[in-house]
């Protein structure tokens, strides 16, 4: 792979919001490639293609790209062999009276 500027993983936060209604900045992932795991937020983040491509910060696969049209988003995680997305609690509901 040659040298290309990236940003952190922090960046996917807005992309990815607009498909699931958490923040998935602190969802863990590992790599198929190389096994390490880690946070989103600690991917490598490409825009210079159509979409957005994350790589491992270990080893430089791909973990996950993320391509969005006025319609329609695609997401391709192949790259990864998990990702585990922390949920808030359940709400506790209170009956009245």
């Amino acid at each position: 792979m040659t040298d290309m500027s990236y940003v952190d993983g922090n960046m996917l936060d807005g992309p990815l919001r607009e498909l699931f209604a958490v923040d998935l900045s602190p969802a863990t992932s590992r790599c198929q490639s190389c096994g390490s795991l880690g946070p989103l937020a600690g991917l490598h983040v490409f825009s210079h293609a159509p979409g957005l491509v994350a790589r491992c910060p270990v080893c430089s696969e791909v973990i996950l790209r993320l391509v969005r049209a006025p319609d329609r988003a695609w997401l391709d995680l192949r790259g990864a062999t998990f990702l585990e997305v922390p949920m808030p609690a359940e709400p506790t509901y209170h009956r009245p009276g």
